[in-house]
């Protein structure tokens, strides 16, 4: 792997796509971690993503040669703060994420995700002034109405969805205005996080409450294996996304949030009602009307 900007310069490559798509499966089958974590407070478990990403995110940048980049970032005031910012957003982001699948919510954080790309839509135009197409517009508006849907039934916003959507949407279009390379960019938000994660968990630790070390080997391994599980997808899709299309990458992103979904349904028992399903529906359409004009983009450059 190597480090530059996530923008891919002319078509696909197979090394970019090959990347994507490893990263996509491992986020897929991240549920399945994170619900044999479910008895551990999501607040350690984000502790422990945080600490023990640091010596792969360092380990990685050491391979590659970009230490020099990471130390110039912790000389500059502008790049903390803006580094304290993009790691706040992914940190809440976590939060609800692992608090959602340990809770029986994973249906809703699919929903998030799935969201996720109509919204970005929504930022750059209310942020960076764009104008999206009738098309875009048509697949904003049926989202939205499936949370009303999805609001009607349960008589309350689908907040983790909502909070999975917002956190994610503005740590992406944040991320992208940091100066700096992606796999360089997480490690400085990890190291940022790292002294209020090693103090929780040592807080924990003192207080007898913590779940680490507690003589647990299962718990142990997977709290450890905490940081390969965090850095590692990534890592390898920051690798991926230099090297594909913005089209590509936009069908693509559906790979993770659909194994979610999958997996809450018929490996968690999560139960799928009608609404639900109308309102997964209308979400799924607006994805369909969102990507065509890629595709069409996209067979049009290859013809």
């Amino acid at each position: 792997m190597d480090d530059a900007p996530t923008t891919a310069q002319g078509g696909d490559s197979l090394p970019g796509f090959l990347f994507a798509l490893t990263a996509y499966l491992l986020w897929g089958f991240l549920p399945l971690y994170m619900k044999a974590l479910a008895h551990v407070p999501p607040p350690e478990v984000i502790a422990h993503r945080v600490v023990w990403s640091v010596p792969v995110a360092l380990a990685v940048l050491a391979w590659l040669g970009r230490t020099g980049d990471l130390r110039a970032a912790l000389r500059s005031p502008r790049m903390l703060g803006m580094g304290a910012l993009t790691a706040a957003l992914i940190s809440v982001n976590w939060g609800i994420y692992v608090w959602a699948i340990g809770s029986g919510n994973a249906l809703d954080a699919a929903l998030g995700y799935y969201i996720n790309p109509l919204f970005s839509i929504f930022l750059g135009a209310v942020l960076l002034r764009e104008r999206p197409g009738r098309t875009q517009l048509a697949a904003i508006a049926l989202a939205v109405v499936a949370v009303g849907i999805l609001t009607w039934e349960a008589g309350r916003l689908p907040f983790v969805a909502l909070g999975l959507t917002l956190t994610w949407g503005f740590y992406a279009y944040l991320k992208r205005r940091l100066p700096i390379g992606p796999n360089q960019g997480f490690t400085l938000e990890v190291l940022i996080l790292l002294i209020p994660a090693v103090a929780y968990i040592g807080w924990l630790q003192a207080r007898g409450t913590g779940n680490f070390l507690k003589g647990v080997a299962w718990d142990n391994a997977l709290l450890l294996g905490c940081g390969i599980v965090t850095a590692v997808p990534l890592m390898i899709y920051a690798n991926g996304a230099k090297r594909l299309t913005l089209s590509t990458i936009a069908v693509m992103q559906y790979i993770a949030p659909t194994m979610i979904f999958l997996t809450a349904v018929f490996i968690f028992g999560e139960p799928f009602s009608r609404v639900k399903l109308v309102a997964f529906g209308l979400i799924w359409t607006a994805l369909v009307i969102y990507s065509l004009p890629l595709l069409a983009g996209r067979f049009n450059r290859v013809g």
